[in-house]
């Protein structure tokens, strides 16, 4: 799978491209060639020895994709083949909005009913909204579908996701997650009185962010130090099930003051609960194995839709190594019983 995970842009490409699956519904084809000297020699005018067509499907066969538009909410439910019941998923991932479903069909390959959820929408002129209310009624919606085990779904969030994710835990009064998995967030936002500054204000206040020698956006110590008493920040003591955090140290975008939240929920009495996974060398964008690690890409910010180039973070292996060994690692254990 080397193959794939240290897949690069081909030289001369745009600045800022970053490879995603977004039509899970037919496979990646990757075309896989060998050249003689192509390290000194370059092989764009070179004939291939030899070539081979490969496809990565992100659905197994018999998985059910369907479309969900009810209640507020926006999103696709996969279901995978057989009677049930099985575990469900709650898919969220951050600010860059969108329906991203890939990690979901995957999940649901693996027998999980996973939603992926569209709760932020970045292709409008007005200010982003977001409503507590949506997430309660997708929570909802993956509970009672007659295949998913009701004691046993699960809360799944990336960057922003997280956040989202650990407020949910904490404070919903209807929203009981079985677990809940969180990769490169953090229980405090970057700024607050959400949400308007979050996703417009702050990716252009100087003070806060800054750039490198390339002109890319750093948002590494956008957070930090996490500020006291503020009504925003989640309390992690109040979280009631097993929490998972998957950390890349070398994440230039929002980063995890998993200490903070140990501290706190030590004091709760429920560190026991939590469970952190560090790995030296990887970036933000964690996501399912093998995709092809991005240091840097095109983030759009709305509402006017700004384009800038934001800086992840990581590097190839270690970051490769960090997609894959929590989606190995034995997660699907905090869904059964203690």
């Amino acid at each position: 799978m080397g193959l794939l995970w240290s897949m690069q842009p081909v030289p001369g490409s745009r600045t800022g491209l970053r490879l995603r699956k977004m039509n899970v519904l037919t496979p990646m084809v990757v075309h896989i060639s060998v050249f003689s000297g192509h390290v000194t020699e370059g092989f764009s005018k070179q004939s291939p020895l030899a070539t081979v067509v490969i496809e990565r499907w992100y659905l197994a066969p018999g998985v059910r994709r369907i479309d969900i538009r009810e209640d507020g909410v926006k999103g696709t439910l996969f279901i995978p083949p057989g009677p049930g019941p099985f575990p469900g998923v709650l898919d969220l991932w951050g600010g860059g909005g969108g329906l991203v479903e890939y990690r979901s069909g995957l999940l649901a390959s693996h027998g999980f009913v996973s939603m992926a959820l569209e709760y932020f929408i970045v292709d409008t002129n007005r200010p982003p909204t977001l409503h507590f209310k949506i997430f309660e009624e997708a929570f909802r919606i993956v509970q009672e579908h007659p295949l998913v085990m009701k004691d046993k779904v699960a809360l799944y969030g990336l960057s922003f996701g997280t956040y989202v994710t650990l407020r949910l835990a904490a404070y919903s009064k209807s929203v009981s997650p079985r677990c809940c998995v969180c990769i490169n967030g953090s229980h405090d936002p970057p700024v607050h009185n959400l949400l308007y500054k979050l996703f417009v204000h702050v990716m252009h206040t100087q003070n806060e962010t800054r750039s490198d020698q390339e002109g890319q956006v750093v948002r590494r110590d956008l957070i930090l130090p996490i500020p006291i008493e503020s009504k925003e920040t989640v309390d992690m003591g109040r979280i009631e099930c097993p929490l998972m955090m998957v950390i890349g140290d070398d994440d230039q975008n929002w980063s995890t003051s998993a200490e903070d939240m140990t501290q706190m929920m030590r004091a709760a009495g429920s560190e026991h609960l939590l469970t952190i996974l560090r790995y030296p060398g990887a970036g933000h964008l964690i996501e399912p194995p093998y995709t092809p690690h991005t240091r840097a890409s095109i983030f759009v910010m709305p509402p006017k839709r700004d384009k800038m180039i934001m800086l992840w973070g990581g590097s190839p292996k270690p970051h490769a190594d960090a997609q894959e060994d929590p989606w190995v690692f034995p997660a699907t254990t905090l869904l059964e019983p203690q």
